[in-house]
């Protein structure tokens, strides 16, 4: 059987931890009245970022994620947790104005859903508008 890159779920926390310790601050110039000025923002976690970090220092991770075989049992809670802890990040960034909000409801399925025309219900028969008007085309 072939081994595991990544041994056990404590060296994938450990590969997380370092994923997020190395995020570093990104330089944004915005122009205001008094000229440009520079802010400074750590980007947020993402998982492409962790998969991205993991595959440049040990390996590929989607097979722990996907564990479509069964193989990665053991790492289930560590993957879950990680998952909720970068939509946890992006989340909170995006209500406190760090992130973009937009994106961030895009990301993680957020976005308000209103249905105001059927109440819910599913349509069955085809949308049909029929104009009515008294045949006078002299306007």
């Amino acid at each position: 059987m072939k081994s595991k890159y990544i041994e056990t779920p404590e060296k994938m926390w450990e590969l997380f931890e370092a994923y997020r310790d190395s995020r570093k601050p990104r330089e944004i110039q915005k122009a205001t009245p008094k000229g440009v000025v520079s802010e400074f923002h750590t980007p947020p976690l993402t998982m492409e970022g962790f998969e991205n970090y993991c595959f440049e220092h040990a390996s590929t991770i989607d097979h722990y994620f996907r564990n479509e075989t069964g193989t990665y049992d053991a790492y289930r809670a560590i993957c879950s947790h990680i998952r909720k802890l970068i939509r946890q990040d992006q989340i909170e960034g995006g209500m406190v104005g760090q992130y973009n909000p937009s994106i961030t409801q895009r990301l993680n399925g957020l976005t308000e859903k209103t249905d105001v025309t059927t109440g819910g219900d599913k349509l069955t028969q085809p949308i049909t508008v029929k104009i009515v008007g008294n045949g006078d085309t002299s306007h």
